[in-house]
């Protein structure tokens, strides 16, 4: 009789916690680079994850449970960063963090996540933040060393084997600059130069000079805007005819606009199929969603969607897709991401694993050229 009444006691007890977490709030907390230099990053992330937490509730939430964005501007400082992640978890008692917006600030916040068992799904790229896998990180941009090898890649079908590095000191220009070593090395391509410029340098002229004096097959820049968009417009000063790789962190309209068409003519970078959906095949899994995203976007925000606020698209995904699958709490939002397979989102199809807590591939990118001004898919 006293197992009867415990067994019943325990099921009462566990339908009192569905029926609370069924009219409750799950927390999502952001932290973005909404204001500074990588405002460019983090103002397309705020603004789709409010959008999407905004279109989930009027839909009456997840599984009955609404949804509430407790955003932060972070100024791309990885201490303030911390500071917040912390106020996140202590005092406004997110479930998940989204962001932060870059790979120096995101490194910062992983030892308050881990200590604190809160998951984080990074918006940033470097390789560093999930290899090796840790149990409460996510990120959802490709591996740098993912658009490494397809720059790499389509370097080879040209033949251009001798490479000049131009890399940003920051966290995700040092994580490039390791990978393309490292991936040159294996694949046979020959490092000649390797320079570096500073997060806040506004000339780059003398480190092209040096470049341009050693006669490369090819350029490569590695860094976030406004860097490259200097060196884009140094290059086209400087007279330099040798072609000129971009990594993914200049997917966006943006360093065209701050590059300037002319200088940017013909510049090639990998870049996630949302900036060019409208030219790939009809049949590819990504297409659907990816103009439905675009089209939400210009509508709430009357500019168009960006690689970057997609970050936050598929954590939003994963995310929702965990609370559907495991629950709200925090250790279950956890390892709902952890068990995602063929989720379809923005920046690809995403399978993670106990050992792969970013979950893409090559398949990720697309190599393009900037031709008048826009996007033009790499053949």
């Amino acid at each position: 009789m006293k197992k009867l009444i415990a067994v019943c006691c325990m099921g009462i007890s566990l339908l009192s916690a569905t029926a609370l977490h069924a009219a409750g709030t799950v927390k999502i907390g952001g932290l973005f680079a909404v204001t500074g230099p990588a405002a460019f990053l983090g103002e397309p992330e705020k603004r789709t994850l409010e959008m999407l937490v905004n279109q989930a509730n009027a839909k009456g939430g997840i599984n009955g449970v609404k949804l509430e964005a407790v955003i932060y501007d972070t100024g791309g400082d990885a201490t303030k960063a911390v500071q917040l992640a912390t106020r996140l978890i202590r005092d406004d008692r997110v479930a998940v963090i989204v962001g932060p917006s870059t790979t120096g600030e995101s490194m910062a916040v992983i030892p308050v996540v881990e200590k604190e068992k809160i998951p984080l799904i990074s918006c940033a790229a470097g390789i560093k933040i999930t290899d090796p896998a840790r149990k409460w990180v996510f990120k959802t941009p490709a591996n740098d060393h993912v658009a490494a090898e397809k720059i790499l890649n389509q370097m080879a079908k040209q033949r251009q084997n001798k490479i000049a590095l131009l890399t940003v000191t920051d966290g995700f220009g040092s994580s490039g600059r390791e990978q393309l070593k490292a991936l040159a090395a294996r694949k046979g391509f020959r490092i000649v130069a390797d320079e570096v410029y500073g997060p806040k340098d506004t000339d780059m002229t003398a480190q092209l000079t040096k470049i341009r004096g050693i006669k490369p097959d090819a350029i490569i820049c590695w860094g976030t805007n406004p860097g490259p968009a200097v060196i884009t417009k140094n290059v086209k000063q400087l007279g330099i005819k040798t072609p000129l790789y971009m990594s993914h962190g200049v997917a966006s309209k943006k360093y065209i606009e701050l590059a300037g068409a002319d200088s940017a003519e013909g510049v090639m970078l990998p870049a996630g199929k949302l900036a060019i959906y409208d030219v790939l095949p009809k049949n590819d899994p990504q297409v659907k969603l990816l103009r439905e995203y675009d089209q939400a976007y210009r509508k709430s925000f009357g500019s168009e969607a960006s690689t970057f606020g997609g970050y936050a698209y598929d954590a939003f995904l994963l995310i929702t897709g965990a609370l559907k699958k495991a629950g709200p709490g925090a250790e279950q939002i956890r390892n709902g991401i952890e068990q995602a397979s063929k989720l379809v989102s923005v920046s690809g199809v995403f399978t993670m694993s106990p050992k792969d807590h970013n979950g893409l591939d090559l398949s990720a990118f697309e190599m393009v050229r900037i031709t008048k001004g826009d996007w033009a898919l790499v053949k």
